[in-house]
């Protein structure tokens, strides 16, 4: 953050500009308290996009202060959507949203719940802003955030070194011009990198249980399906499951992950898994001299088996919470397809069919619209041709 450690005063005219930056929730009519509630979260926007800890700790607690300093803000604002009374003050429920100057082109959003006191002059001040029941934390909520930024990264990391999570971001800046070499260049070619403290870390910022997510090394955030205006991506890594890779893993998953970052304006619910994990793995495999036989191992194994796959994945085979061969063959199932796409056709027309999938707009129809118009084949050419190319890759 510009100005790290330095107190900005914050004067009329300053404030009401950081006000209009921090996007004023305005006045809720009907409520007073509400409208009192949301000033004070409006001031507190303020303070902190003004560096002024000062102002920030006159609304209240400024732990979130210290914790979040050292994050590049662009905006950070508040939404209050319910006030609830208490007997020594008032909760609020509020819509925090906020960007990342230089990474994020669009905000992200997180339910948050606000516990409120009152001074002796009845002036509303907070006490605590946690996660809203059944939302995730965000990185700060689990200690003070440390960051290392690179030439095309911007690693985030709780509870260890600057040093520690420089490695993360020399691997992310490989991976953002390895994915532009394929993808080109129509996307922000920049990434978000968190890296809690743990595998239990890892799942509280998704707001699920670590069970989810063991054995896998990293997650990308963001939906699908946001009708052209892509979400704000993270890139989440699980510490556990990252440290026992050897180095080309490493760089893999990143690569991976860094293509969903990139991909997800043309990712959308007409895309199945197998496409958009598939490619993924292609982006994320490419350069590395990986033969299939080293990259499959769990559907070679299958196919020595003379249990070669019949029909490529469905989207309940991605389910983490799968069985670990079957999820593994999955993955590996898509890859293929996606690398038998780019040695049959070409890479410009793998990217060609992905951005087509995603443009159809609908599950139905997607894939195989996309098949005859970028691919010249039908469903039942394509998996039969598909089914062959395992066989000769991996037997």
């Amino acid at each position: 953050m510009a100005g790290r450690g330095r107190a900005w005063s914050i004067g009329a005219v300053g404030l009401g500009l950081l006000l209009s930056l921090a996007g004023c929730g305005g006045s809720p009519s009907g409520d007073p308290v509400r409208t009192e509630v949301q000033q004070v979260l409006d001031r507190r926007s303020a303070a902190l996009l003004g560096h002024d800890e000062a102002a920030y700790g006159a609304t209240g607690t400024r732990t979130e202060y210290t914790r979040l300093r050292a994050l590049p803000l662009a905006a950070w604002s508040y939404r209050v959507t319910a006030v609830h009374h208490t007997a020594s003050g008032a909760t609020a429920d509020a819509e925090l949203s906020y960007r990342v100057a230089g990474y994020d082109r669009a905000p992200v959003d997180a339910r948050r719940s606000l516990t409120l006191g009152r001074t002796a002059d009845d002036s509303w001040y907070v006490t605590a802003d946690r996660p809203a029941g059944q939302a995730g934390q965000q990185l700060w909520d689990q200690g003070t955030v440390t960051v290392v930024r690179g030439a095309h990264s911007l690693v985030l990391g709780t509870g260890g070194s600057a040093a520690g999570l420089t490695e993360f971001a020399r691997l992310a800046d490989r991976a953002v011009p390895a994915v532009s070499g394929v993808w080109a260049t129509d996307w922000s070619r920049r990434v978000v990198v968190l890296v809690p403290r743990s595998l239990a870390s890892m799942a509280a910022l998704l707001g699920s249980s670590a069970a989810e997510y063991r054995g896998i090394a990293a997650v990308t955030t963001g939906e699908a399906g946001s009708r052209g205006r892509a979400p704000a991506d993270r890139v989440v890594v699980n510490p556990e499951a990252y440290s026992v890779l050897g180095d080309v893993g490493k760089q893999v998953v990143l690569t991976h992950e860094t293509t969903h970052v990139a991909t997800r304006a043309n990712t959308t619910a007409a895309t199945p898994l197998w496409l958009s994990e598939g490619y993924a793995d292609w982006v994320g495999y490419l350069g590395t001299g990986r033969t299939a036989q080293e990259a499959a191992p769990e559907l070679g194994r299958a196919v020595r088996d003379g249990e070669p796959p019949g029909e490529l994945p469905t989207d309940a085979d991605f389910g983490f919470t799968s069985e670990p061969t079957e999820l593994a063959r999955a993955y590996e199932s898509g890859w293929l397809a996606c690398r038998m796409i780019a040695d049959q056709w070409g890479p410009a027309r793998l990217g060609a069919f992905y951005r087509a999938v995603g443009a159809h707009g609908q599950r139905a129809g997607a894939v195989e619209t996309a098949l005859e118009q970028v691919l010249g084949t039908t469903p039942r050419e394509f998996t039969a041709r598909w089914r062959d190319y395992v066989t000769t890759q991996l037997g």
